[in-house]
């Protein structure tokens, strides 16, 4: 065997990204699964959140505006909406101020679908965070520290 050390540390688990790829993973595994059973996956009910959000605040929004609100490769985000599209959730139109670019809208049924999905990520999220839910604040702060 190899002796040559390549790690700084013993264990991976002494490893802030390792854990947090690992608590990434796990977490997008049981939403995967919980939204399954409602024939979504997680990045769809993530980009329908993100396209209901983004139309709160704007009139019109773009799927490179919603690629970068996102924060999703635009290539799959294109590959997605046209999935959500055919299930009706959202309508994909031209821009009339730009011809390469496609306007969005979340249907009536994309709606009603959200809003059904949000009361599966909501519970999945409660049992999943339940451990450090009297942290939350100090938990949130850390999380959008990373983010930024």
């Amino acid at each position: 065997m190899d002796t040559e050390k390549v790690f700084s540390y013993k264990e991976p688990e002494e490893n802030s990204g390792y854990l947090l790829w690992q608590v990434t993973m796990q977490w997008q595994l049981n939403m995967n699964r919980a939204l399954g059973k409602m024939g979504l996956t997680l990045t769809q009910f993530s980009l329908m959140a993100g396209l209901y959000w983004l139309s709160q605040k704007q009139q019109t929004v773009t799927q490179q505006q919603l690629a970068d609100y996102a924060n999703t490769d635009k290539m799959m985000t294109s590959k997605v909406l046209i999935t959500l599209e055919k299930k009706q959730f959202l309508e994909r139109v031209k821009d009339p101020d730009d011809s390469r670019a496609k306007q969005l809208k979340i249907t009536k049924k994309g709606t009603q679908t959200l809003k059904e999905a949000y009361q599966i990520v909501k519970q999945v999220d409660d049992v999943f965070f339940k451990n450090v839910f009297k942290d939350k604040t100090v938990f949130d702060d850390l999380l959008t520290r990373l983010i930024k």
